[in-house]
């Protein structure tokens, strides 16, 4: 990667944490202002970074058109949107739509619960497989090979104190999600929130995305999670058929 390239994206990554100033910026990635100010009036001259007033620089609008337009070549994302906005709609609870990308899972979608808690999730945030429904059930379609190789590779931070921390346990519990046909994060993920989660398959049969209903559990127990299943089953399977499964491939699990 050239040098101009990265200090570049650098400075965008930078700069979607705040707005910041030429100061801040020269000092952050340890460059001249100079040569700072060349980059953001290069960037600014194609929208991707806005000054406001003097001094400040912000995100400008082109990263955002872009980041829409890869969510919108995502078919899943368009296909499924009915299902889970009406999944949504009658739980009053947040719903998930994920992938798997590079070894982590991504939110593509994500219906906002009626309540006030609100989830730190949002569409494009990455999340870690091992404690996360969506990233359990998304592992859990793959070929066998292949499940064992992404187990053996992860680093198992415990994020609470139900997180599973091996790889042993997370195979287990991939044959278990396997089986059942959906994923259950206890708590594993945050303490105060727990999530179930189902696959949305494409016209072969192969598991596309990862839908979720998530819930803070001082709003329902684990049986009253539980429940809620059959509904979430029922949205994935809708979703599913719009994204061309017809129920008699079977998946590459």
């Amino acid at each position: 990667m050239s040098q101009s390239l990265d200090r570049a994206l650098t400075l965008l990554t930078h700069l979607a944490k705040e707005p910041k100033t030429l100061d801040q910026l020269a000092e952050e990635i340890g460059v001249h202002k100079s040569t700072v100010l060349r980059l953001l009036r290069t960037l600014e001259e194609h929208h991707f970074v806005h000054r406001e007033g003097v001094r400040h620089y912000r995100l400008g609008t082109a990263l955002f058109d872009l980041a829409n337009q890869s969510l919108e070549q995502r078919d899943v994302r368009r296909s499924a949107e009915p299902a889970l906005a009406a999944l949504n709609e009658r739980t009053g609870h947040t719903v998930h739509l994920a992938s798997y990308e590079d070894g982590e899972v991504v939110y593509i979608d994500k219906f906002e619960g009626h309540h006030s808690v609100r989830m730190y999730s949002r569409v494009g945030k990455r999340a870690p497989l091992h404690c996360t429904a969506v990233g359990k059930v998304l592992v859990a379609s793959f070929p066998p090979r292949r499940r064992q190789d992404v187990a053996a590779g992860l680093d198992y931070p415990a994020l609470t104190a139900s997180t599973i921390t091996s790889a042993r346990d997370y195979l287990a519990e991939l044959d278990l999600v396997a089986e059942r046909g959906f994923a259950l994060d206890n708590a594993e993920h945050e303490d105060f929130i727990h999530c179930v989660a189902a696959p949305i398959r494409g016209a072969r049969g192969e598991v596309l995305a990862a839908a979720s209903l998530s819930v803070p559990r001082v709003l329902l127990d684990l049986d009253g999670l539980l429940a809620l299943v059959p509904d979430l089953l029922a949205a994935a399977e809708e979703a599913s058929a719009r994204c061309g499964w017809t129920g008699h491939e079977k998946g590459n699990q």
